[in-house]
């Protein structure tokens, strides 16, 4: 899903209207949500004092939903972590499901509201809550590492789901695949983002390919079609004629004018 930058190239517009339009009707048992951090320009604290900072400049986080069997990603969603997106987002994952799924997401508050809103007692939703602590490392470099997690709480939300799929291991997994696939979500170097609308144009083509083009390990298969949505492995040519079928025909050409050279 496509929320900031909506005027996107043409490759971008193919590779999100075809998923937007396939992944539909889905009949899924088991999703995982999860936010993923990035920034686009500059990191938030710098913005204020950036020369020239664009429009979305700073923190940007990538909302996904993930299929927990087939690896599918349903949803994703670029833009803020507020309550406004997290109502966007559980909203288009609604809206492309047709049975009573399990949900998990983090201890982020925002889901609560949205959870409840969008999808009221239809759900079994709990949350998976991980108890962080400081990193024991000292120095300089202490900053780069992450905390450590000392535990997990699971928290029933919402109607009865089965603790043994109160995880929210498989969307943490694919994030890491996000941050060694896309060099945009590299951490401490210089290939980050400059614009929020190239950020989104290699989300789309990112998702896109996962899903339909790359073989999961475990499976053997793609995501897509592990989920049912298709019977066929694509590679990139598929994609790129996916692009070539949104680009407007050549018009006739004019007369040609030669120039007076002096």
């Amino acid at each position: 899903m496509y929320v900031v930058g909506r005027n996107g190239t043409l490759g971008d517009v193919a590779n999100r209207d075809y998923q937007d339009k396939v992944l539909r009707d889905l009949e899924l048992d088991t999703i995982q949500c999860d936010e993923i951090w990035s920034f686009c320009y500059a990191k938030e604290r710098a913005v204020r004092t950036a020369k020239a900072a664009p429009l979305f400049a700073g923190d940007i986080w990538t909302w996904t939903a993930l299929d927990s069997d087939s690896k599918l990603i349903v949803s994703w969603l670029v833009g803020g972590r507020d309550a406004d997106y997290a109502i966007e987002f559980i909203d288009d994952l609604r809206a492309r499901l047709v049975n009573r799924v399990q949900l998990t997401t983090d201890g982020h508050h925002a889901y609560l509201d949205a959870v409840e809103g969008v999808f009221g007692a239809d759900v079994d939703y709990a949350q998976l809550i991980k108890l962080y602590g400081a990193s024991p490392d000292k120095g300089p470099e202490r900053k780069y590492s992450p905390s450590i997690c000392k535990g997990a709480r699971k928290r029933r939300v919402e109607g009865k789901p089965d603790p043994k799929h109160i995880s929210t291991s498989h969307v943490e997994r694919h994030n890491l695949t996000m941050r060694m696939s896309l060099r945009r979500f590299t951490r401490l170097t210089n290939a980050f983002s400059k614009k929020i609308n190239n950020h989104c144009h290699a989300l789309a083509l990112y998702f896109l390919h996962y899903n339909f083009c790359r073989i999961h390990k475990t499976l053997k298969i793609s995501p897509a079609m592990a989920a049912g949505v298709t019977d066929t492995l694509r590679d990139m040519e598929w994609i790129v004629s996916l692009i070539d079928a949104r680009a407007p025909k050549p018009g006739p050409r004019g007369p040609y004018k030669k120039k007076n050279s002096k």
